[in-house]
């Protein structure tokens, strides 16, 4: 007879709960983004946020937060028109035009207190890139492309991250990752990011990056993150109008580890 003893330390307990910041302007997608937050906004008639929760659908997510600010209705309306399996909750950040993403995490500190999944909106991907994040204390990291910009991760010889590189302190090198702006991070590892968030807006650093907090906490010791590698031409980040026809042309074949898609969706109502 064999005895299973169930593993429930941190990283095997399946994350269950995905935050989604979704309050920017998208301000260098314009004029696209004029009428329509960037998550809408379409990759080869899929928009990324429809893509998204297809994902977490796919990987057994039950709850699905959402930071929004930039036109938070048409994100409201377009969820409320399609059927999810997912419990769906809002966070209105009132202050998206003055505030960078450290606030919006800030906010969901009293909604998510559950493991959770840190994602942004405007990440396009396949769906089985996915599957190893919904182990908590990842964090999804890609070799570098030059289309890629911001943070960056060190890894030592033990493939594990030592250091955390912010915006100007990015760097390139041999043992480098880019960041994918996707982490899991178990009860513990969340409760340390919303302690040290607390410094920081108390501080009234609310312009910043919440980058800052994970590379502060990772050169402490006191957050670890098994890095899971995404293909560098399986997923993108959407900014600017450049890279939107990348990702077109990266997405002309279909994305993988989804059933095909059946119509075509819209920001506006449907007739």
């Amino acid at each position: 007879m064999t005895t299973h003893i169930e593993d429930n330390s941190p990283g095997n307990v399946p994350v269950r709960t995905a935050l989604l910041l979704a309050a920017g302007t998208g301000s260098r997608l314009r004029p696209l983004t004029r009428d329509a937050p960037k998550c809408l906004t379409e990759i080869g008639g899929v928009p990324i946020l429809e893509q998204q929760v297809r994902c977490l659908e796919h990987w057994g997510f039950e709850r699905l937060v959402i930071v929004l600010g930039h036109l938070e209705n048409c994100i409201r309306e377009f969820l409320h028109r399609r059927t999810s399996s997912l419990q769906i909750d809002y966070i209105v950040n009132p202050r998206y035009r003055t505030t960078n993403n450290i606030y919006s995490l800030w906010l969901a500190r009293e909604f998510v207190r559950e493991p959770m999944l840190l994602i942004e909106s405007d990440l396009f991907f396949d769906a089985p890139l996915l599957g190893p994040m919904v182990h908590a204390d990842s964090i999804a990291v890609s070799t570098i492309r030059p289309w890629m910009t911001g943070s960056t991760v060190e890894l030592d010889e033990r493939r594990r991250v030592i250091a955390m590189h912010v915006g100007s302190d990015t760097q390139r090198g041999k043992s480098s990752l880019k960041t994918v702006n996707i982490y899991s991070l178990s009860e513990s590892a969340w409760r340390n990011v919303r302690e040290r968030l607390d410094r920081h807006i108390t501080a009234g650093n609310v312009g910043d990056y919440y980058e800052i907090v994970f590379s502060e906490l990772i050169a402490e010791g006191t957050l670890s993150l098994r890095p899971v590698l995404f293909d560098p031409d399986r997923w993108y980040e959407i900014d600017t109008p450049s890279d939107l026809a990348a990702a077109e042309r990266m997405f002309s074949r279909p994305v993988k580890g989804l059933p095909p898609r059946k119509e075509r969706y819209s920001a506006g109502p449907r007739p």
